[in-house]
């Protein structure tokens, strides 16, 4: 909220408690706040206050952040980078931005973060990475952002999630994946995250999550999975789940209705602490026959056929018992009277 206020500020009263400053920026003087939005800055302008508490870069043409580029804006809360054209984040790119509790680089070109990137981020509580090219978090580039609440790493290239990527994000709570490439969730990708909350994944390529991928998960309130590429569902996936409550969103993949399917709905509809918010919006790829009909509305019948074929086959085995009980009794009759004839002719 306060973020927001500022931001208000900014765009309500350009006049107020204003001057001119560095390179075409408007510097308010009474409240620390620097605008140098849209201005066709090609760098970050130097001889900004010391005691600039937001600054604003957004809509430039800015291609790299060169080490210490910042230097000197030691009392920086919040600093927005967003819509110009960053490809790379030289080394000590952040040097000496320790208070730095929110960075915006949503819209860039960033494929790549360098390994010291969270080095000078400890007071760090929102990160927004959005909209850029990266294909790799590499540990430890976010090993230090040992404040960080929430991380939006949605719309990216991302293929593979690391085991260790997000060690040292003891306290986020909101991580935003949606939109990448993702094609599984394996165990150990989130095992660093004891406090989060919410996670979504939504509009990846997600075929498969490995047993034990949301063990460590214990505060999870609602998990993002619609849009991806899911045709089954393991229940022991979500068994490993020991929230107090857990909603999930699972609609938009393209499931193959089965008996199996069927079964595992169930038993997520039936666990208390399970909730799977678009249940209705569940709809079927295959087989062929079902296709586009909501789960919801064909799956009591989807155990059916199996039910048929298990009673033809039980069926089956039943008379081709009974049957062979009567052939043995029938050839354990004939059996014994002809021995009682062979008994009688041989006493005559």
């Amino acid at each position: 909220m306060l973020v927001v206020s500022t931001l208000l500020l900014l765009v309500v009263s350009p006049g107020r408690g204003s001057r001119p400053c560095a390179h075409l920026c408007q510097c308010f003087e009474h409240s620390d706040l620097v605008d140098c939005r849209s201005r066709g800055l090609v760098s970050v302008p130097h001889g900004l206050p010391h005691g600039t508490w937001l600054l604003d870069l957004g809509g430039n043409t800015l291609t790299e952040i060169s080490a210490r580029a910042f230097a000197g804006l030691w009392s920086l809360r919040v600093l927005m980078l967003a819509d110009n054209s960053i490809r790379e984040l030289k080394t000590q790119a952040f040097y000496s931005l320790s208070y730095l509790e929110k960075l915006d680089m949503s819209r860039n070109n960033l494929s790549h973060l360098p390994a010291d990137f969270s080095d000078s981020l400890s007071s760090l509580k929102e990160l927004r990475l959005e909209h850029n090219a990266l294909e790799l978090l590499e540990p430890p580039c976010l090993e230090r952002l040992e404040s960080l609440e929430k991380l939006d790493l949605s719309h990216n290239h991302i293929a593979t999630l690391q085991p260790g990527a997000f060690r040292g994000l003891s306290r986020l709570r909101h991580l935003y994946l949606q939109g990448n490439q993702l094609t599984a969730v394996l165990d150990g990708a989130f095992s660093s995250l004891p406090s989060l909350e919410m996670l979504l994944l939504g509009g990846n390529n997600i075929t498969h999550i490995e047993a034990n991928a949301l063990v460590a998960l214990r505060s999870l309130a609602l998990l993002g999975l619609e849009r991806n590429q899911l045709e089954q569902l393991k229940f022991r996936i979500f068994l490993n789940l020991h929230t107090a409550g857990t909603h999930l969103q699972l609609a938009g993949n393209p499931w193959h209705c089965d008996c199996e399917l069927h079964r595992v709905f169930r038993k997520l509809l039936s666990v208390r602490h399970l909730h799977v918010d678009d249940y209705h919006n569940v709809t079927c790829r295959q087989p062929w026959q079902l296709a586009g009909a909501s789960l919801a509305w064909v799956d009591s019948q989807l155990c059916v056929a199996e039910t048929v074929t298990v009673l033809v086959i039980t069926g089956t085995v039943l008379v081709t018992v009974f049957g062979a009980l009567i052939v043995a009794e029938r050839n354990r009759k004939k059996k014994k009277h002809s021995k009682h004839w062979e008994q009688v002719e041989t006493g005559a």
